[in-house]
């Protein structure tokens, strides 16, 4: 991976649906590694004759760079052009989505619930991966939380197959090109089996969803098993690459990422990770911790108030900066930063996001989408997250009604429901 930034994926996503799914042959006929029934179409190999002759060309690529036959006939097994990985490429969460609606997604309190008590099973492991690597065990939970729901669903989309197609589709080729590469020699050197290498839309895999290029860079065999095992039911492994990858990335032991913070109101501070100041800066300029008590000084640090200064915001210090190697997304460093506090026990955000433009807020949007429900237009879950589902429930709703069809949310829907 000469040629590319040491990066978990270099780009966002959440983690593919759960459960892991394959069969796997043995003898001398290759180990297929056969699309999971429950995948939709989309992400089934479909044909695609340009596909096909940019896998052939691959393949001498790949032969001039150590891959053997073999392994391109094991790997390749079963394998194919998958449209869906594009569609999702382009429709990423933590762009698409506001903090509010990120959090909601990622942190929501039942998840909080469960995580505190998986954690609780793995304290042991994660506190002997922070005394190496100085990554805090509670960062590290919250990472494995946020890339698999804490190892419950660590993705089911064949890796050869996405960055195969996502390497051909071309927008990033080179990128996934080399995850490809990557993806091989993990094959080649047996550290995983085809049938195991399946994970996310974008190639990502295991319990905190390593990409092929970080695994190669960063995989540690920390239980000593002689298996640099990410995939296993045990994820100490997963946890030490992880914590790896960002103390080489340059995590500073002993420091904290940030903390919710609260502005005074006509706050004249610039915001934005590129508007640095020492903490005594920020101090002078009525900056202060949300939930009382003097602000720690970890360095240098930038106020991020993604949503306005009247909803909340944080200070946030070098080690920000390093979660955000592992995914560039602003809401997914906000959200493992978030997530982190509460595995520990720390309270909801102190600030309120307060309704949205439609003049709702979060209990309004779930009341929202639970009653419609009720009335039989499915909204799917009551989370407050206003996707797609709950627009097309919206819009059965209006015209059931004789209503004028918009699919918005408003206070006036809301009541009508009620």
């Amino acid at each position: 991976m000469a040629d590319f930034p040491i990066s978990r994926r270099n780009l966002m996503l959440i983690s593919a649906a759960a459960g892991l799914s394959a069969c796997v042959k043995t003898g001398a006929t290759p180990v297929v590694a056969r699309p999971d029934p429950g995948l939709e179409p989309g992400l089934r190999p479909q044909p695609n004759a340009s596909y096909d002759r940019w896998v052939a060309a691959f393949k001498e690529r790949a032969r001039s760079r150590g891959i053997t036959d073999a392994t391109l006939r094991k790997a390749f097994a079963g394998q194919g052009y998958l449209p869906g990985v594009v569609e999702r490429d382009r429709n990423q969460t933590e762009f698409k989505r506001s903090l509010e609606d990120y959090l909601n997604i990622v942190a929501p309190e039942e998840k909080v619930t469960f995580g505190r008590r998986i954690v609780a099973g793995q304290r042991s492991a994660l506190a002997q991966v922070e005394a190496k690597y100085g990554v805090p065990a509670d960062v590290l939970a919250s990472i494995w939380g946020v890339e698999s729901y804490f190892g419950t669903k660590r993705g089911k989309i064949p890796v050869i197959s996405a960055t195969s197609t996502l390497a051909w589709e071309g927008r990033r080729g080179r990128f996934f090109e080399s995850n490809l590469m990557d993806a091989l020699r993990i094959v080649q050197t047996g550290d995983a089996r085809p049938s195991q290498l399946v994970g996310s839309w974008a190639g990502a895999m295991g319990h905190t969803q390593l990409i092929p290029n970080a695994y190669q860079a960063h995989a540690v065999d920390f239980d000593g098993d002689g298996k640099r095992d990410i995939w296993s039911n045990n994820p100490i492994d997963a946890f030490a690459t992880t914590a790896r990858f960002l103390s080489k990335a340059g995590w500073q032991r002993g420091r904290i990422w940030g903390l919710e913070i609260s502005l005074p109101q006509g706050f004249a501070g610039l915001v934005g990770r590129r508007s640095k100041k020492s903490v005594s800066e920020w101090r002078a300029l009525g900056v202060r911790a949300a939930r009382g008590g003097a602000i720690p000084d970890h360095g240098p640090a930038a106020v991020l108030a993604p949503m306005g200064f009247d909803r909340p915001a944080f200070l946030v210090f070098r080690n920000f900066d390093m979660i955000l190697r592992y995914n560039p997304s602003e809401n997914y460093g906000l959200g493992v930063g978030y997530l982190s506090g509460r595995l520990a026990g720390k309270g909801p955000l102190k600030t309120a996001f307060g309704a949205d433009r439609y003049g709702l807020d979060l209990e309004d949007r779930k009341a929202l989408q639970a009653g419609l429900t009720r009335r039989g237009f499915d909204a799917g879950k009551a989370d407050g997250v206003l996707g797609k589902k709950t627009t097309a429930a919206i819009r059965g709703y209006q015209q059931a009604k004789g209503l004028a069809v918009t699919g918005t949310p408003s206070q006036a829907l809301l009541q009508s429901l009620r």
